[in-house]
């Protein structure tokens, strides 16, 4: 890269949105909607271990990955992966992995599981996917949710924009885009001023939406995962590295992109200062999740 991501011999960039390699995610959670989106993206559904998984990252010139949890098993039926197994994975490798949780906000013991993931398990934050999970996040009937969550103190992740999930099925497995729009996460960061948000993707196909959103609230953030910067909107990358600078952060969507093919396309389709390349590749992300 343009820009030297190395400290020393340390890679210092850091990924926020990073999933499991293995089947756990891929397979079991995954299901037939993580196959119509691997379809998509030209991809086979392999898997590979975490030893794997932290090489190539750190080949690449990553420190470290937020791993995240998934659990959309009310609306899809498939099996979560549990904050347990999260947490676990992230003890194995403490120095790489920043654990956050999912908790399914249509299962009654959501709340519970939220304090849980942090007063038991000592994850970092929280993940949410409202097209696979099947929510509206400005529902009233979540408040609770987002209280708890604010009040604990810790980041939460809210998937922003389409979804390739089921996409080409017919139906698209019954999965409704409506739910990735960033304007429902809006009504959450004006109640809850305290809550920090990573709005993750550049939210195509509301990306004007999700720039508004990140610029006029001062507890959103967004990430630029799941596209390669070759094909994300010019308007987004224009304010990443303008009135953004500060609020914008690299993120991959692993497996589903690697991360040398995204620090690639970066150096390729973008002209950033070697400042704002700091603070999109690691500044930003060390400040939101306090490392």
């Amino acid at each position: 890269m343009a820009l030297d991501v190395l400290d020393g011999d340390e890679p210092r960039a850091i990924d926020t949105h990073a999933h499991q390699p293995t089947s756990e995610f891929l397979e079991d959670a995954g299901g037939e909607m993580m196959a119509d989106a691997a379809r998509t993206f030209g991809t086979e559904l392999e898997t590979w271990g975490y030893e794997e998984m932290i090489e190539e990252y750190h080949e690449a010139g990553i420190g470290r990955a937020v791993l995240l949890g998934w659990d959309a098993e009310t609306n899809t039926g498939n099996p979560p992966v549990t904050n347990e197994y999260v947490a676990e994975v992230r003890d194995e490798h403490p120095d790489f992995f920043v654990g956050f949780g999912s908790v399914d906000p249509l299962k009654d013991e959501c709340v519970a599981d939220a304090e849980r993931a942090i007063e038991d398990l000592d994850l970092s934050g929280f993940k949410f996917q409202q097209i696979a999970q099947g929510f509206d996040p400005s529902a009233p009937e979540h408040e609770p949710l987002w209280s708890v969550i604010e009040d604990l103190g810790v980041p939460v992740v809210f998937h922003g924009g389409n979804s390739t999930l089921g996409a080409g099925s017919p139906g698209g497995r019954g999965l409704r885009v409506k739910h990735g729009d960033p304007l429902l996460v809006d009504d959450v960061a004006a109640r809850h001023p305290d809550l920090r948000i990573l709005l993750a993707h550049p939210a195509f196909p509301w990306e004007k939406e999700q720039l508004a959103i990140c610029q006029q609230k001062g507890n959103v953030h967004m990430d630029l995962s799941g596209w390669l910067p070759k094909y994300i909107d010019e308007q987004v990358l224009r304010y990443a590295g303008t009135v953004l600078q500060d609020k914008a952060m690299f993120g991959t969507d692993y497996p589903m992109l690697r991360p040398a093919r995204w620090l690639d396309s970066f150096e390729n389709h973008t002209d950033y200062s070697e400042e704002v390349q700091r603070k999109l590749l690691w500044e930003n992300a060390e400040e939101f999740l306090g490392l």
